[in-house]
């Protein structure tokens, strides 16, 4: 494996019974990066990270991480990892302390590193003060980053963040993504699964997932001009369910989604695109306000690439 990378990923496989979770996929991860794995919930995301985490044994394939197999050396993966799981992995009977303690000796530190890692891990989570409040007293906010500080107490290579920002309000998630940015800049490997979208555009390098397999892999930037290269119209206009219903049925109409309350409408061309848009809805009494073209977003890469 190349010194630069911290995760490699060799035709990996799940499979329970005759459902395949994970079909076949392969990447590698350099080190430092920020590693997003996107896709919706049930594409495989949770079932490669608990492979990759030594949590579940692979029914084909293998894996690399910080330098050791998967199949074959998982307790050494598994004491140079973070890992922070959909549920944040809290004690919720327990205190900020005692939760930040029991991680520390789990992961083998002395009474004198835990300590030491104490007061840096309350800093971080915000919750100096709080060190006697009980986990299940604490905002959604505040365990995300509570979670976080336990999962990196032992200071590891690599983290695994699974669904991280699940259920957590917009100012937590962004500052949630510093703390992310931070860790990378130092060095760590962040490898992170979520549904959002919009957040793989804080990562160096993304793999779309669906039915559990890889269909599009790249930086953002990559991924928006490798995939889409029609122009997208979007598209504000009364009754956009409708509207979108009418266009799907056009034949010049390479693909439609809907984005909050407006609609994008994939065309070969712009001009011939944008008068054909306004012409079929009014014909429907659908009153068009505003055609713009806009740059594709992942969330279009990521239609487009299912569609296909």
């Amino acid at each position: 494996m190349c010194p630069a990378i911290s995760i490699d990923v060799r035709e990996l496989t799940k499979s329970f019974g005759r459902f395949t979770a994970v079909d076949g996929v392969t990447f590698g991860v350099k080190r430092g990066d920020i590693f997003g794995f996107l896709g919706a919930n049930g594409a495989g995301k949770s079932t490669t990270i608990r492979m990759l985490c030594g949590l579940l044994s692979p029914s084909s394939g293998t894996a690399s991480v910080a330098g050791f197999d998967i199949n074959t050396r998982p307790e050494e993966v598994k004491s140079r990892i973070g890992y922070m799981s959909q549920k944040f992995s809290l004690y919720e009977d327990l205190t900020v302390a005692e939760n930040i303690t029991f991680y520390g000796g789990a992961y083998g530190l002395s009474r004198a590193a835990i300590r030491s890692r104490m007061s840096w891990a309350v800093g971080m989570a915000g919750l100096r003060g709080r060190e006697r409040s009980l986990a299940r007293e604490l905002s959604v906010g505040w365990k995300q980053r509570l979670a976080l500080g336990c999962a990196v107490i032992h200071e590891p290579e690599i983290v695994f963040l699974d669904e991280p920002t699940g259920g957590v309000d917009p100012v937590s998630r962004r500052r949630f993504w510093e703390l992310i940015n931070g860790f990378s800049e130092k060095g760590v490997t962040v490898f992170v699964t979520t549904h959002y979208l919009d957040e793989a555009e804080y990562c160096n390098d993304i793999r779309l997932i669906h039915a559990g397999r890889i269909v599009a892999g790249g930086s953002p930037g990559e991924l928006k001009s490798v995939y889409i290269r029609n122009p997208i119209l979007e598209v504000a206009c009364d009754r956009v369910v409708d509207a979108m219903e009418i266009l799907q049925n056009e034949g010049w109409v390479l693909g439609t989604s809907i984005f909050g309350t407006y609609l994008h409408v994939s065309v070969a061309d712009e001009e011939e695109g944008r008068a054909r848009i306004g012409r079929t809805l009014a014909a429907s009494g659908i009153a068009v306000k505003r055609t713009d073209r806009i740059l594709p977003s992942l969330e279009d890469v990521f239609i487009q690439r299912i569609e296909e």
